[in-house]
């Protein structure tokens, strides 16, 4: 038999691309668990690679405040109602999800290892021993290792190398990212989803997910900061030469803006959220002062209207974005990431649609901005594709195999999935 016939035939210029070496199979669910909403979509990776929702559910947050859950039945009514409504419209039920991360004081850090070779080629399981090493100085902090990255390795004194499994070394050095988070939230999180009827199956640092959803693959590469301007907090992940190097939190997010709104006019927050929502901005405007917006008054009946200028909403909302940006400059520079950090910003969230708001950043953080929206999904509604979803949708990347390490020596899902499964057990023992 002729032996070019077993060959595979070759790939036609234009062939869609293959399914990514990570990529979930058959139906998963990712939820989105923030201060202001919770959102759940149910997806199914297609040939070509590419994610298309089967269902999706959003409702409004409910016992979450800064990123961490602080009532559980509430959220465990927001999560119920979320999935409900996603596994409706997919008409199938999953066990478990893809969560994102904003609970826990999310912690980076890099992390410079060197492993005792001698002499011998480096194998695989002297990868896995370092990524443990670095797990374990995390866990002597009372914290949780979310993500694992490996951004470089030294083979004796030659750095630079990606992948050093086969090379011959006396001493191997890691140069290693681990994002990591407290235990106990960790597990508070844990217990809520155990509540819902769900498990964890992986946990994706939120600014990161993303990312994933907004950066072109130029920009990862060069060095980009996506900020992540979420209802509870603001979240930020630099990425440089492809990988996640940093991420960062401030408890500061739109949903102050709404609350200070509501406390200087005395007006109910759901009247706030939405003169912030119509008429919100950081730039004023020549016919500010002659624009009156009515306000309802809070506690009074529904006839005390009064009657307030436009540039007062202005001048309520520019200061507190300002110390927003503020705050996330400060941990930019305590990163010390310099050149690798970019000069670029990508803003999403749904605070980084207010008018003027790309401006007030460029100057504040003196760099390049400009306003993510997410990438395309096959099946999601244009309703739930703004930079309000860029974290949902950056999480069906990450099922779709998008982000992960191309040097996969951290443990995939199935060990993420028994490394959760061990918490989860350790909530069940005592709820």
């Amino acid at each position: 038999m002729n032996q070019m016939a077993r060959l595979p035939p070759p790939i036609e210029p234009g062939a869609p691309p293959r399914r990514r070496r990570h990529a979930r199979s058959g139906t998963f669910g990712v939820l989105d668990i923030g201060s202001t909403k919770a959102v759940c979509l149910i997806a199914r990776i297609e040939s070509d690679g590419s994610p298309r929702v089967l269902g999706f559910g959003w409702q409004r947050g409910r016992g979450v405040k800064g990123g961490s859950i602080v009532d559980l039945e509430e959220a465990e009514r927001a999560i119920r109602a979320a999935v409900g409504q996603a596994e409706e419209m997919a008409d199938t039920r999953i066990p478990g999800a893809i969560v994102n991360l904003s609970c826990g004081q999310p912690d980076s850090r890099q992390l410079h290892i060197l492993w005792g070779v001698g002499g011998r080629a480096v194998t695989e399981q002297d990868l896995r021993a370092i990524l443990h090493e670095g797990r374990r100085r995390t866990a002597e902090e009372g914290r949780e290792t979310v993500h694992g990255i490996p951004l470089g390795f030294t083979v004796d004194a030659t750095p630079g190398v990606d992948d050093p499994r086969s090379m011959i070394c006396d001493t191997l050095g890691a140069r290693l990212h681990m994002v990591s988070a407290a235990q106990a939230s960790l597990r508070n999180l844990g217990a809520c989803l155990l509540r819902c009827d769900l498990e964890v199956e992986e946990l994706v640092s939120a600014p990161f997910a993303a990312g994933l959803a907004t950066l072109v693959e130029d920009e990862k590469q060069l060095g980009a900061t996506v900020i992540d301007m979420g209802g509870g907090t603001t979240s930020l992940a630099v990425f440089s030469e492809g990988h996640l190097v940093h991420t960062a939190q401030v408890a500061v997010g739109g949903g102050q803006v709404t609350n200070d709104i509501a406390t200087v006019l005395a007006t109910p927050l759901t009247h706030a959220e939405r003169i912030k929502t119509l008429h919100g901005s950081v730039h004023g405007g020549s016919d500010d002062d002659r624009e009156f917006l009515p306000v309802p008054l809070l506690g009074e009946d529904e006839h005390a209207i009064a009657r307030i200028p436009r540039s007062m909403v202005v001048n309520i909302i520019k200061p507190r974005l300002e110390e927003t940006f503020e705050l996330v400059r400060e941990k930019i520079e305590a990163a010390g990431l310099g050149k690798e950090g970019g000069t670029r910003v990508v803003l999403t969230g749904g605070a980084s649609q207010l008018v003027g708001v790309r401006e007030l950043a460029a100057r504040v953080l003196d760099r390049q901005v400009r306003v993510g929206r997410p990438l395309p999904v096959r099946g999601l509604a244009e309703a739930a594709s703004g930079p309000a979803f860029a974290s949902a949708i950056g999480l069906l990347l990450w099922g779709a195999g998008e982000g992960r390490p191309v040097l996969d020596i951290a443990p995939g899902p199935a060990r993420a999935g028994s490394a959760f499964r061990r918490f989860v057990n350790w909530v069940k023992d005592r709820v």
